[in-house]
């Protein structure tokens, strides 16, 4: 059974700097995208970032320049490293696993998917 597991959420102040992990179990996804996506309250599931199975990288407009997407694939573990944050980063971030080597930018290119972790940005 394959699960992926978030963690590193927590509050921040504005400009602050966190850290989500996501460690996925079941299955390796060293070959495959694996990406985060985002949801603030009343609004839609939204692409962040992603890393292909090249370990090339990809990320919306709005976080390109603050976040980084890595990965240890000896760990079969991604992370998101989120700078500057701000308040409209506010949302809860979700790691999502695809079958796809190069993967897209939509919920419908991922597979499986983890609980979520509560990042929240005060100002």
């Amino acid at each position: 059974q394959v699960q992926l597991v978030e963690s590193g959420g927590g509050l921040v102040q504005a400009g602050g700097s966190l850290r989500l992990s996501c460690a996925a179990s079941g299955r390796t996804f060293s070959k495959y995208t694996m990406g985060w996506f985002r949801q603030a309250p009343g609004q839609e599931r939204e692409f962040v970032a992603a890393i292909r199975g090249s370990n090339s990288t990809y990320s919306a407009h709005s976080v390109k320049g603050r976040f980084t997407v890595s990965r240890d694939k000896a760990k079969n573990t991604v992370y998101l490293q989120m700078n500057s944050l701000k308040p409209e980063d506010t949302a809860v971030y979700f790691c999502a696993a695809s079958g796809l080597y190069n993967g897209g930018y939509y919920s419908r290119d991922y597979d499986y998917w983890g609980q979520g972790t509560q990042v929240t940005v005060s100002s």
